[in-house]
């Protein structure tokens, strides 16, 4: 795939999560998100800071830290407002990764990496977290596997061979069993170029 691809992926992402989670902008989200000790909001608000923090570590290259740039959503904004930050944060970082040339490389400390492997950190970011937020709001919503198939590939070199790539992300990153692996408890993506 290529820069425009991947950086479509992630507003793609943004958009198919912002909007299952506008169905539920009027609920509680002091709830805790599934399977999290973060409450929904506090989940949507580490998405914001993700998110722009993968453009912000695209752009600066650092070789060693992350950078001094955090972003955040207004505490006081309704969750409807904050969902709109969240599209906004995935257009960041998707013009980050068009506009990175192919050999340029930044630290992250699960490996320091290109454009692509960023577009798919916020592309699982946005989906898993999107899921977490879903459930925890009582939402029936699963990613689409067209967004996950990529970001498994780049991101869990280590996933086995299966055909459902929602069901093999959620493995991935701790939340579902897989038949003939069972339940993750410690995970982590590799975002070293490959």
């Amino acid at each position: 795939m290529n820069a425009a691809s991947w950086a479509g992926l992630v507003v793609e992402a943004a958009d198919e999560t912002t909007t299952i989670l506008e169905k539920g902008a009027d609920q509680d989200w002091t709830r805790n998100a599934a399977g999290l000790d973060w409450t929904c909001r506090a989940t949507l608000d580490h998405l914001a800071l993700g998110v722009v923090g993968y453009a912000g570590l695209l752009i600066a290259r650092p070789a060693d830290r992350y950078i001094t740039l955090f972003a955040s959503l207004d505490p006081q904004a309704p969750i409807g407002d904050c969902l709109e930050g969240i599209r906004i944060a995935a257009k960041i970082l998707s013009s980050a990764v068009r506009e990175a040339e192919g050999d340029v490389r930044a630290w992250h400390p699960w490996g320091h990496s290109d454009g692509s492997g960023f577009a798919a950190m916020g592309v699982v970011e946005l989906l898993v977290h999107g899921m977490d937020i879903s459930r925890g709001l009582g939402l029936d919503w699963r990613p689409p596997e067209h967004l996950c198939a990529p970001a498994v590939r780049r991101l869990f070199p280590e996933a086995p061979d299966g055909d459902d790539a929602t069901e093999l992300l959620m493995w991935c990153t701790g939340r579902a069993d897989l038949p003939g692996h069972g339940r993750r408890d410690r995970w982590q993506w590799d975002g070293t170029v490959r």
